[in-house]
């Protein structure tokens, strides 16, 4: 697996592989790295100038679609399959600045036949961030 550096040539923290499964919007934003098999579903990138709002901190869109990601990383690591976000809702916490590794770990609390309930916090050097949950509805697999 390929370890990945930030556009500053630093690379993730030990354990942390560039995303294996980007899409064109979280490459966008990213880069975005995991630790493959974890069963945290443990997901982190580094804050960049393009991540930052006018206050001088992370903007908290770039901390809304993290967590998107990573509640949605893990629905899909606990074996649920494809799923798309029904409901999520965020607490901001405290804020993170340019340079900080931004790091998050989700699970999957309830899951029915169709829908997927999941939590997550996200922290910077040991101090919480925010704080997420959501609603995921499956997809079926055959789509016609």
């Amino acid at each position: 697996m390929i370890q990945a550096e930030d556009d500053l040539g630093r690379p993730p923290p030990s354990g942390f592989v560039a995303d294996s499964r980007n899409s064109p919007y979280t490459a966008m934003i990213g880069p975005l790295y995991e630790i493959p098999g974890d069963d945290q579903s443990r997901r982190g990138f580094w804050v960049l100038d393009r991540h930052i709002n006018n206050a001088g901190i992370i903007h908290g869109g770039m901390l809304m679609s993290f967590a998107d990601t990573l509640l949605g990383r893990a629905v899909s690591n606990s074996g649920a399959g494809m799923a798309v976000t029904l409901h999520m809702t965020t607490d901001f916490i405290g804020p993170a600045h340019l340079g900080d590794w931004i790091e998050g770990k989700a699970g999957v609390v309830r899951r029915t036949r169709t829908i997927v309930f999941v939590e997550g916090e996200i922290v910077t050097r040991k101090r919480l961030v925010m704080t997420a949950k959501g609603i995921f509805r499956r997809l079926a697999r055959n789509r016609g």
